[in-house]
């Protein structure tokens, strides 16, 4: 008999006894009797206010409030069995049903030609639902089998992360032997089981480790930064996201719909058993424009490089990173920073050991991608843009002749500057200054521009060919690099004296030779050289080249290349700059001119070397190639290499060597007398 019946059968019982009360007093009101002494009462006017008459009032006042009751109830019950049923139907239905959220695969990254380099892979995953951490003998046979201690165990289970009801992540990779134990001593393990989950895999192991990025646990400030938004993916604690690199950028495509598991559960919570689902719905696949083989030979070049410096005696050398971009239309080809990490320790979540590895004083700072958020003085690499900063405004032509004799004294006595060849390159031209990178030329363009009537022309040009302002590549992190000015310094050395904070001379020949506080990111500098080469037109560089249909070959979204700058220049300068730029390579020394005559095509290039105190200087390479319809334009640097030309030079040439299969065979080692 339901509740509903036992409240309608005690309701009507209770009408029933109230209607017969009633019906017996009115049925026995004038059969009573009172002995008033033998005569027979007579109404003479008033109230009759007789205890016998008050007694009736109140059995009436009685049976009306029982009554008031009654209908009443009934009333509540009309309502709760014919208005509201479902209403309450369905609340019991949640009282004894839980909604768990189900795991969608993310999607998958590709390279430019299909080679996948972030996948899924199956993971058998111990879980166990929460009344297991009360359960003391279950908790100890657990932990014995997956070989962990009882403490970490517990914890695992009681961390609601996942869900209240959801069973609890206890371990992943379990060997089959821990699957086939569990499967076949389930009353053992009444509340544990396995699943087949998926984790991230890395084919290629670290390779583009920064440009991909990894995936972790979603923190609170995302969960509260999406919480507000309807049009944001709405995450639940627990979930796995991107943190950094494509994975953090691309959060939105690559993460699937979760599915849904409806579970009956009891009084207490716990799960009884299991009613519909909905499948997860996998992420989108993601296409890159990177080549996974070019990729591994810039890494490789990397390497080299920061080996070639450790052994020319830098010890502390042991960052950089090289990027290689499609100067037609701005794909990034290759991206490369050290020191690297292994992803894949972040599946699962990462260990504290491996935490504090990442973050350590000594670590380098692994995490940081250098090709993008790293900032340094670019050094002689941004001479032959001050050289079209010349030519622009009037400050130099291609016949302007400069005499250097290894000391400048522009600016008096008191404030000479050496160039980098103390015995002096003698006579030079603007494209010569670029080829030996004379520093006395560019010394001779800052102090013009310093007295002119566009002191801050270089500036300008600087910021013309895209520096000091973020490129906005499709990652996330990108530093903006800094272009200096009067403005700048003023407000820099705010606390300083006025003097002080004046822009000097020596402010203009440094920023003309690319040291003091000029800063650069590789990728803008390769951007300025597929501007060179491509004589004017600096295209959006970007990684993302489309988003995959699910379940077909074809793509859903293909990324639209845009001109990001079009400086423009007169075709004469490029040549004077393009062709200063050929002789960097093949004219200023013997030696670098034998690491890329083994090429079959022609490059142009530049090498720098950033200086700082008390430390080697942060080598430059850049170049584009091949010379007469260039293709692909590069920006390596190597902190703490020393010069560009026996440090940057060996990731730059490798990777050259690498696109068209045509190693260094050179064994002629770079001295330092090539800037």
């Amino acid at each position: 008999m339901s509740l509903t019946t036992i409240v309608i059968v005690c309701l009507l019982v209770a009408a029933l006894a109230a209607l017969c009360a009633y019906l017996y007093l009115r049925s026995n009101s004038g059969k009573m009797h009172f002995d008033i002494g033998g005569q027979t009462p007579k109404a003479s006017g008033g109230n009759d206010t007789s205890p016998e008459t008050g007694f009736k009032t109140r059995i009436h006042g009685v049976g009306i409030f029982c009554g008031g009751v009654i209908a009443a109830l009934l009333a509540r019950l009309w309502s709760m069995q014919l208005v509201s049923s479902d209403t309450y139907t369905e609340q019991a239905e949640q009282n004894r049903t839980r909604t768990i959220s189900t795991i969608a695969p993310r999607g998958r990254i590709l390279d430019r030609n299909g080679a996948e380099l972030v996948t899924n892979r199956s993971s058998l995953t111990a879980v166990a639902y929460e009344s297991v951490a009360d359960d003391d003998i279950e908790l100890q046979l657990l932990a014995n089998l997956l070989g962990m201690p009882v403490t970490a165990v517990k914890r695992k289970i009681q961390d609601e992360t996942e869900g209240a009801q959801s069973a609890h992540t206890v371990a992943v990779d379990v060997s089959r032997r821990v699957v086939a134990f569990i499967q076949e001593h389930p009353d053992a393990f009444s509340q544990v089981s396995i699943e087949q989950r998926t984790q991230r895999y890395y084919p290629l192991g670290n390779v583009a480790a920064h440009l991909l990025g990894y995936t972790g646990t979603v923190t609170s400030d995302q969960l509260n930064s999406t919480s507000d938004d309807e049009s944001a993916i709405s995450y639940e604690s627990g979930d796995t996201v991107g943190q950094a690199g494509i994975e953090y950028q691309y959060e939105s495509v690559l993460q699937g719909v979760r599915g849904e598991q409806t579970v009956y559960v009891d009084a207490s919570g716990n799960v009884t058993g299991y009613s519909t689902s909905i499948d997860p719905t996998s992420g989108s696949d993601i296409e890159l424009t990177l080549d996974a083989s070019i990729q591994q030979a810039a890494e490789s070049g990397l390497a080299h490089a920061i080996q070639a410096s450790k052994d020319k005696g830098n010890a502390d050398c042991k960052s950089g990173a090289i990027v290689v971009l499609d100067a037609t239309n701005g794909e990034v080809l290759a991206m490369a920073s050290a020191p690297q990490f292994n992803p894949s320790i972040f599946v699962g979540g990462i260990s504290n050991d491996d935490w504090e590895a990442l973050s350590s004083d000594d670590s380098g700072n692994p995490l940081m991608n250098r090709a993008v958020a790293g900032q340094y003085m670019s050094a002689s690499t941004i001479k032959p843009i001050g050289a079209l900063a010349a030519l622009d405004h009037g400050i130099a032509t291609a016949d302007t002749g400069y005499d250097c004799t290894g000391y400048w004294t522009g600016f008096g006595d008191a404030y000479g500057q050496y160039c980098w060849l103390h015995t002096g390159h003698g006579y030079m031209t603007l494209q010569t200054g670029i080829t030996y990178s004379c520093d006395t030329v560019f010394y001779e363009i800052g102090k013009d521009f310093y007295y002119s009537s566009t002191p801050e022309g270089l500036q300008e040009t600087y910021r013309k060919w895209g520096l000091g302002t973020a490129t906005g590549i499709d990652l996330p992190a990108e530093g903006s690099g800094r272009v200096p000015d009067a403005e700048w310094k003023a407000d820099y050395f705010s606390s300083y004296s006025d003097d002080q904070r004046a822009w000097q001379g020596g402010d203009m020949t440094n920023l003309a030779i690319g040291q003091g506080d000029l800063l650069v990111t590789p990728l803008q500098m390769a951007c300025a050289y597929a501007g060179i080469a491509t004589r004017g037109t600096i295209w959006q560089p970007h990684v993302l080249k489309g988003i995959l249909a699910r379940g077909s070959s074809g793509t859903i979204s293909e990324y639209a290349c845009a001109a990001l700058h079009t400086p423009s220049e007169s075709e004469d300068y490029f040549d004077l700059v393009r062709t200063g730029l050929k002789g960097v390579i093949y004219e200023e020394s013997d030696s670098l001119a034998s690491h890329f005559t083994n090429l079959d095509v022609t490059v142009a290039g530049k090498t720098g070397s950033g200086e700082k105190t008390n430390e080697a200087a942060t080598g430059w390479f850049c170049a584009f190639a091949p010379f007469d319809d260039p293709k692909y334009a590069l920006a390596a640097v190597v902190e703490q290499g020393g010069f560009g030309a026996t440090s940057a030079m060996y990731a730059v040439r490798d990777t050259l060597g690498g696109i068209y299969d045509e190693p260094d065979t050179s064994t002629v080692t770079m001295d330092d007398s090539t800037r």
